[in-house]
């Protein structure tokens, strides 16, 4: 078996920290799945406008082509103390390293860099290669009485964010007319609290830093919140990938 991608996701997650851990917890996170010929065809949609959500099929890229398999995985869920098997889980280290998501469509764009599907609520990392879309259809996929294992929702309470008037400053610097997104976006992501689930280990640490578009964001914990503390470009070689999502 041999699949081919038929595009690639550029996303505002240009680093794997940050991520929600699940999609849809972060509306203000929009991307576009950019579609390669032959795939590149209105046609091939026809119809799918009817349908808010799809499914995306994807391969986690930058994981698993040297990294392997495991019977069981440690969840970041569970701190990563706890072993469950893999196929209990949703971890990237699988035999076939493919991921699926359910997010919300936005509808085709065609402009000068091709043909591309607008999405909204993506959990997937910038130049993610999918294998396919597939709509979402509520009275078959949702299933309201599911059991949902150790991922059951946690019961914590999101974190409060802040800016300092300097991160505030550069903010506004790179997205001077709110067209971005960038302050809901940063905020809906620092919310969720995306340290990993071992990081009470380190009570200490106090301060971190993740990638977003362009962007290397610094913040801390302050108290029961975070303190979005400085805001800086990049100097990753793969800047300006996602900056056009």
């Amino acid at each position: 078996m041999n699949f081919e991608p038929i595009g690639h996701i550029r996303s505002p997650y240009t680093d794997k920290f940050g991520i929600p851990r699940q999609p849809g917890l972060v509306s203000a996170a929009e991307a576009r799945l950019e579609l390669l010929p032959p795939f590149a065809r209105e046609e091939a949609f026809k119809a799918l406008d009817g349908f808010s959500h799809v499914w995306i099929l994807f391969v986690f890229h930058q994981d698993c082509p040297t990294a392997g398999w495991n019977p069981t995985v440690r969840p970041p869920r569970l701190g990563g103390r706890e072993s469950v098997g893999v196929f209990a889980s949703r971890a990237p280290y699988r035999p076939n390293p493919i991921g699926i998501s359910a997010v919300e469509q936005l509808g085709l764009v065609r402009d000068r860099r091709g043909l591309a599907l607008r999405l909204r609520g993506v959990d997937m990392l910038d130049g993610t290669p999918v294998l396919d879309i597939k709509p979402y259809v509520p009275y078959a996929d949702a299933i309201p009485e599911a059991r949902a294992g150790f991922a059951s929702p946690p019961e914590s309470v999101f974190l409060s964010v802040s800016f300092t008037e300097t991160a505030s400053a550069e903010l506004d610097a790179f997205d001077p007319d709110g067209a971005r997104g960038l302050r809901d976006l940063i905020t809906q992501v620092l919310t969720q609290d995306p340290r990993p689930g071992y990081m009470d280990r380190y009570p200490r640490r106090r301060e971190f830093g993740l990638r977003l578009h362009e962007l290397n964001i610094r913040w801390s914990l302050e108290g029961t919140g975070v303190m979005v503390t400085g805001i800086q470009a990049s100097r990753s070689a793969d800047d300006g990938r996602a900056i056009e999502t």
